[in-house]
Parts: structure tokens; C-alpha cells; sequence
């Protein structure tokens, strides 16, 4: 799954991609659902895992180094035992995939509104070019000398409101 090359979208061909969003939905939606199954699946050898190591620990405490049985002795020897360990990495492997793949899935649904939303700009013909040639830099400098003057006046009415008083 190329997942960086599926989420972007060629503006230019809005008709190929609205008829491709589904079927990529749907594929990124099944490997969700596969990724999803499959940390079930590793939560159950965890499962097991912690089952088989409590068994062993109570059948055979002085391999796991205890001297008196108790629950939380139990506990500890089966959390750092190194079968559980691989397990629980597994797992944790398994969910971060399934946690991906779910962020996957929720960038296509981002990606069908962005569909819509450039769809509704060209519609408004917000792509076609302007009416009126104007130099951007020439504007953004009367924007930045607007808000200065903005910013001289409010200095002024502030320091005469203060002698004011």
C-alpha cells in the first residue's frame, strides 16, 4: 500500500479522482479491518502467553527465582519473564499498525471533503485567472503600511487617554 501517493490529489483530474475515492476507501477501510483483526489476534497469544507463564511460575517457582508464591510475585515473574515480553511486543506492534491504519482510513475521509471542497471552487471558477492583473507584493506592502498606520493611531489614543487621567 503506497499510502503517500494515494492520499494526494492531482487537481487537474477532480473527475478521475472522485471515481478512484471509493475504491480507495474501500481498500484502506479492509486493511483496517485486517490490522484490527489482527491485534485481536495477537491479544489472544498474549493471552495464552501470560496463561503458560503463570502455570510454569506456580509449577515451578525456583526457575523464576521466587521463594514464597504469591500473586503479586506471580505478577512480576510473568511480566518480565522474556515469553511474555515477545508477546506483548507483538502486540504493541500489531496495534500500532492497526492504529495507522486507522489514521489511514480517516485521511481518506479527509480527502473525499477536500474532493468536494475543490470541486466547489472550480465550480466558482476560483481557479480560473483574475479578471484584473494586480502585483501581490505591491499590495501586501499597502496591507503592511495599513496596519502600521492602524498601529500609530492606537498608540496615540492610548498615550492621550493616559495624560488624560
Amino acid at each position: 500500500m503506497d499510502y503517500k501517493t494515494d492520499i494526494e490529489i492531482d487537481e487537474d483530474m477532480l473527475d478521475v479522482e472522485f471515481l478512484n475515492q471509493a475504491s480507495l476507501f474501500m481498500k484502506y477501510s479492509q486493511h483496517y479491518a485486517q490490522m484490527r483483526r489482527s491485534v485481536d489476534e495477537e491479544k489472544q497469544s498474549l493471552d495464552v502467553v501470560k496463561a503458560e507463564v503463570d502455570r510454569d511460575i506456580r509449577e515451578n517457582p525456583a526457575n523464576y527465582n521466587i521463594e514464597k508464591v504469591t500473586e503479586g510475585s506471580i505478577q512480576s515473574a510473568i511480566l518480565t519473564s522474556k515469553k511474555y515480553k515477545t508477546a506483548y511486543t507483538a502486540y504493541l506492534d500489531a496495534k500500532y499498525e492497526s492504529d495507522m491504519a486507522g489514521a489511514a482510513v480517516q485521511a481518506f475521509e479527509q480527502r473525499k471533503v477536500a474532493l468536494e471542497n475543490l470541486v466547489k471552487l472550480h465550480g466558482q471558477q476560483y481557479f480560473a485567472g483574475p479578471r484584473v492583473p494586480h502585483n501581490l507584493s505591491e499590495q501586501r506592502k499597502a496591507k503592511e503600511a495599513e496596519k502600521e498606520k492602524s498601529a500609530t493611531i492606537q498608540t496615540g489614543i492610548a498615550s492621550k487617554l493616559k495624560r488624560s487621567k
